[in-house]
């Protein structure tokens, strides 16, 4: 196929684009078909392209990935929430049966721990 300078519309190579045969209209069926495809093709193309731009802007905008070390604590705990609700549910039934007095004698003995290895 070749491009005429008169029309971006490509060309059959078996047509030139000053021919003095004009195409049948089966011909101009099947070249409205290609034309049409190639627009839909455009299209998605072009819809692909935006979806994979805003999901790495997403990415980039949440900044609490697993693989960053540097995240904050709270982030990277709501990252591991949203990525696994069942463990959230099971912990928070764990710590209503535990009780109230059990869960701050813990969170007295853990939290000196956390703030230790956080430095």
């Amino acid at each position: 196929m070749t491009t005429s300078p008169s029309s971006p519309e490509p060309v059959p190579s078996g047509h030139a684009a000053g021919s003095d045969s004009p195409a049948s209209p089966e011909q101009k069926k099947i070249l409205e078909r290609i034309a049409m495809q190639r627009e839909r093709l455009r299209s998605r193309r072009a819809a692909q392209a935006q979806t994979a731009q805003l999901r790495s802007q997403h990415a980039r905008e949440d900044g609490s990935s697993p693989l960053n070390p540097d995240a904050p604590l709270v982030s990277r705990v709501v990252w591991f929430a949203r990525q696994h609700p069942i463990v959230l549910v099971v912990a928070a039934g764990a710590a209503a049966a535990a009780g109230p007095s059990r869960i701050m004698r813990w969170a007295g003995i853990l939290m000196p721990l956390i703030m230790k290895m956080k430095r």
